[in-house]
């Protein structure tokens, strides 16, 4: 009787122990799902967006805010402030405008172009396992890429109780750099219509390929 009674308090401890462990596992897997869920029926997003970008060698931080509009796999960002610019995403190609400089980056759109706009994140989340290991962390959710994505080392996700299910996300690269990026009057499904995601570029502007 002995023995039976320390094996099973021995797996009671073991249980007390490692159930902060499975709960948070748990709890990944459930907003996981939440968020797939919830992509499965959007269409297009829209909103507005602020970005701090901290560079840690330069021991610098840059501050930014614009609006988003998203329509798989077309996206556009627009960013105001003193350093204009508007990012397109057509699927296969990326075009960066920067207005005062009066030019225009072009290259091809892929996982190593995360690193430049890491707002074409949301677009993806669709398949957040596809792509990511996941954990729990204070309320949120670590995504660590599976294969390379540029320079990205992790993500970490803020989820939302609204319609759209996130909030925000801090991309930490290899070198430390961060960031972050708050989500703000998101709406989904409003018919963003085409023209949105044309460009265009201006007379004068110089255009370089990438």
């Amino acid at each position: 009787m002995k023995t039976r009674a320390f094996k099973v308090l021995l797996i009671s401890l073991f249980f007390v122990a490692c159930y902060p462990l499975l709960a948070a596992a748990a709890s990944a897997d459930d907003e996981v799902a939440r968020i797939q869920k919830a992509y499965e029926h959007i269409k297009d997003i829209k909103g507005n967006f602020t970005q701090k970008s901290f560079i840690k060698d330069l021991k610098r931080t840059d501050a930014y805010k614009g609006r988003f509009f998203i329509k798989p796999p077309k996206m556009k960002w627009e960013y105001g402030g003193n350093k204009p610019q508007v990012i397109y995403v057509t699927g296969e190609d990326i075009i960066i405008y920067q207005k005062n400089e009066k030019q225009v980056f072009t290259a091809k759109f892929d996982r190593a172009t995360y690193g430049q706009a890491p707002l074409a994140l949301l677009s993806g989340l669709g398949n957040v396992k596809k792509e990511f290991a996941v954990s729990a962390n204070k309320g949120g959710l670590v995504l660590k890429p599976k294969k390379p994505m540029g320079n990205i080392a992790y993500i970490e996700l803020i989820v939302s109780s609204g319609s759209f299910p996130i909030g925000g996300m801090t991309i930490t690269d290899n070198l430390a750099n961060k960031i972050e990026i708050s989500l703000k009057d998101v709406q989904i499904n409003t018919g963003i219509r085409e023209k949105v995601f044309e460009f265009y570029p201006p007379e004068g502007v110089n255009i370089l390929q990438q």
